[in-house]
């Protein structure tokens, strides 16, 4: 038995962040695939587990369901703190936090899968203006972080320090998404190290999409 049930999409990077999370604190789950190309999250079976219709969602051994990746995680982090993905200090925290939020405020909303189907939808957008919305949107965080990644000394292996944190679970998990739309990280050279750094580890390979049961 396992305690916890995962509702995700391979492809979602929101779910590879959740999944890095449950493998790095070596939590095992039962994993439950929602096909979002195929509109399965939009179910009734499914809206009645998350009435957003969004993954992840990470159902408790009570029955109590988690929504939003990074509130998911906080939760994990605070319950099953060892091997702890956040640093010891308010500042640290702060910083880490910061580097995480750039990435899952700023570029995820306005790339998500349902923001670029409504581009095509009601704009008539194609796969060229698909891609080039993607990228723009990418690169005005990018460019800015790999500044402060680059000339902050806090900057190590990883993100912060030479451990992972939440910043790179959700750095690993953008840049996963990057390689679909061709994103040229030629310009981000700490970002891409920090990522080749997160890929290294087993638990991020096993919550990479290619890995996932319903990858396609």
């Amino acid at each position: 038995m396992t305690a916890f049930i995962l509702h995700n999409y391979f492809r979602s990077s929101t779910s590879v962040r959740v999944r890095a999370v449950l493998n790095w604190k070596g939590l095992p789950y039962e994993y439950v695939p929602h096909h979002l190309r195929r509109g399965e999250h939009r179910e009734a079976s499914y809206l009645a587990i998350n009435p957003q219709g969004l993954v992840p969602s990470l159902v408790l051994e009570d029955g109590t369901t988690l929504t939003q990746s990074l509130s998911i995680i906080e939760y994990l982090e605070r319950e099953h703190p060892e091997p702890p993905l956040l640093p010891k200090t308010s500042i640290d925290r702060a910083r880490v936090r910061a580097i995480a939020y750039s990435i899952a405020c700023e570029v995820h909303p306005l790339n998500n899968l349902r923001v670029l189907e409504y581009l095509r939808s009601a704009f008539g957008a194609d796969e060229d203006a698909i891609a080039l919305w993607f990228r723009h949107w990418v690169n005005e965080t990018f460019k800015p972080l790999e500044k402060m990644l680059a000339e902050d000394a806090k900057t190590g292996r990883f993100c912060h320090g030479d451990a992972p944190s939440i910043a790179d679970v959700c750095l690993y998990a953008q840049v996963i998404n990057n390689q679909r739309f061709n994103v040229d990280m030629s310009g981000y050279p700490t970002i891409s190290r920090i990522f080749e750094a997160c890929a290294q580890l087993p638990q991020f390979q096993q919550a990479a999409p290619d890995n996932q049961p319903d990858a396609e």
